[in-house]
């Protein structure tokens, strides 16, 4: 059974972040994260990336995170795909 992953991520991004589940579904691939979104700040990252790792079941190397991972939902979403057709 293939995962939807974009489904699974906005459910942590909504989950993690207190965010509404109507915000997070009108999300783009353009959509800004880090240094747009209040609630994604450094202290939510580390349990950002831990949640998409434990719900996902990929695993995160540190060398892996970097700006333009969290910079769009897009580029977000194009790294668990990624994580996930891997793993």
């Amino acid at each position: 059974m293939r995962h939807n992953t974009d489904t699974q991520l906005r459910r942590i991004l909504a989950d993690v972040l207190g965010l509404k589940a109507d915000r997070v579904a009108q999300f783009t691939a353009d959509t800004g994260l880090f240094g747009h979104l209040p609630e994604l700040d450094s202290m939510a990252v580390a349990g950002l990336l831990t949640e998409i790792e434990d719900r996902l079941d990929i695993v995160i190397e540190d060398d892996e995170v970097d700006g333009e991972l969290l910079e769009t939902y897009g580029s977000l979403l194009a790294f668990a795909e990624a994580k996930r057709a891997r793993d």
